[in-house]
């Protein structure tokens, strides 16, 4: 992508990076409440001596529910605004791997050659792995909910894939969360929208070449 293109989002300005624009920051922090009201609900469905502990089974299962779905809509009110370029842009960046992201793979993220664009392979495999778990969760937890018109068979397997799918978001959640705590500067680039020029130049270089032409 060129940097003429790339600076219809990503600006400098003075010495720091716009990273997200509002919409995307929106998109992310909206989606992350209903993710983690998923998650705690499901929690204590799933697990008897929690179940126990909090109780009102009902509620939890109703707000479980409910943030199930209301999950697409942050995404469908930002896709469908004037507002979606960046992350329509950052979607094409997410899709795109390089020799750099297979570097990445490779040594885990510690070759001193690594020069990383504004994602790097593993923030790139996170979001892939939750675009496509987080709808398997909506659509098996809706046969498991709404389970009238389909075979036995089928709410059977719904759970079980539901389920599955359920654990991977947790270990993937979690770790994106550890690691988010870990980089105080770039969590505050999707909290503030930018993040200091320095901090691009020499964790995202290929991003900052792209944004500054430097």
């Amino acid at each position: 992508m060129s940097a003429a293109a790339t600076r219809t989002v990503d600006t400098l300005a003075g010495d720091r990076i716009v990273r997200f624009d509002r919409a995307e920051r929106l998109l992310h922090w909206s989606t992350a409440v209903l993710v983690l009201a998923l998650m705690a609900t499901g929690a204590v469905l799933y697990f008897g001596p929690l179940a126990a502990a909090v109780g009102r089974r009902g509620l939890m299962k109703d707000l479980h529910v409910w943030s199930g779905l209301l999950l697409p809509v942050p995404l469908v009110l930002t896709v469908a605004g004037r507002w979606r370029d960046g992350l329509r842009r950052d979607t094409a960046r997410i899709g795109r791997w390089t020799a750099d992201d297979r570097l990445w793979l490779r040594s885990r993220g510690q070759s001193l050659a690594l020069r990383s664009g504004k994602f790097n392979a593993g923030q790139k495999l996170n979001a892939l792995f939750l675009a496509s778990a987080l709808p398997v969760t909506l659509m098996t937890g809706s046969v498991m909910r709404w389970f009238g018109p389909f075979p036995d068979s089928w709410r059977t397997g719904a759970t079980f894939v539901h389920d599955l799918a359920a654990f991977g978001i947790w270990i993937s959640v979690t770790g994106h969360i550890a690691k988010a705590v870990s980089e105080p500067v770039a969590m505050r680039g999707m909290w503030s929208g930018w993040v200091p020029e320095a901090w691009a130049q020499r964790h995202r270089p290929r991003w900052h070449h792209d944004v500054t032409g430097r």
